[in-house]
């Protein structure tokens, strides 16, 4: 199998079977997997395998860097959606993500005082993100909905592994965290399920981006002595560990949680 038949196979069907997931377990849990490296894993695995694992290695840290630009997109849009309609909120939020991402072009941090860094940013993000986030319905969706996901998110990965080599290693990894999944889902959910649900989502991202910003620390490290095949089930493994126990946790939160009632429609979501 050719390098570009490993795209058009792997990134659809892991958006598809998130999406679905996703739709069955409401928004908090869709948020929570949305935070997977959907579209960065699969970036920076193409990138190994077609320019080498030192050209992915230094992407995998841009893309750990990166992980702070996702998390102020997910505060921005997370508050905005209480105040704006979807089509400002998006925009001022993808505006703030391309601002942190040009502000930290020229920084350069060993791997785990960046990963130091970013985790502490995750925390101050998720103590500032809205408190009513107690939403689990989501309203039925178009049949075209997740079909579209699919072949916008295999698109994003087929342009940037495309221009990488123009780009270089690290504003490649820097624009790998675009939120292009988080942006489909929350302007669906914005749209059609209110300010609560996308802050259930966002709370669910920001919790995934933990995950996140780990499977891109072992990629940085790991990837030129070991090797692309050890690194990535290595990353994985930790990766999808990190995500059950968050499930089990935010599970366990909601069985003791009590709703908040939603001002909009003034019944408990």
């Amino acid at each position: 199998m050719n390098l570009l038949s490993l795209k058009l196979i792997l990134t659809p069907l892991l958006i598809g079977a998130v999406s679905l997931a996703g739709r069955r377990w409401g928004p908090v849990i869709g948020g929570l997997l949305v935070g997977l490296p959907l579209t960065s894993g699969p970036v920076a695995l193409f990138l190994a395998l077609g320019h080498g694992p030192a050209f992915a290695a230094s992407a995998a840290a841009g893309i750990l860097a990166g992980g702070a630009s996702g998390a102020i997109f997910c505060l921005a849009y997370s508050r905005l959606a209480f105040r704006l309609a979807w089509q400002p909120a998006i925009l001022v939020s993808w505006a703030l993500f391309f601002a942190v991402t040009w502000l930290l072009q020229p920084v350069t941090l060993a791997p785990v005082p960046l990963f130091i860094g970013v985790t502490a940013l995750l925390f101050i993000v998720l103590r500032l993100l809205p408190a009513r986030e107690e939403a689990h319905g989501m309203p039925p969706s178009p049949w075209w909905d997740i079909p579209a996901r699919m072949v916008i998110a295999t698109a994003f990965v087929l342009l940037l592994t495309g221009v990488a080599p123009t780009l270089g290693p690290r504003l490649s990894g820097l624009l790998a965290p675009f939120p292009i999944y988080v942006s489909i889902l929350g302007i669906f959910t914005h749209r059609f399920a209110g300010a609560v649900a996308v802050a259930s989502l966002i709370r669910g991202v920001v919790v995934g981006l933990f995950s996140f910003v780990t499977f891109f620390l072992i990629v940085t490290l790991l990837i030129v002595p070991v090797g692309i095949v050890v690194t990535f089930i290595a990353a994985t493994v930790v990766t999808l560990a990190m995500q059950g126990a968050s499930l089990w946790l935010l599970h366990r939160r909601a069985r003791w949680a009590t709703p908040l009632p939603d001002p909009k429609f003034g019944v408990t979501p």
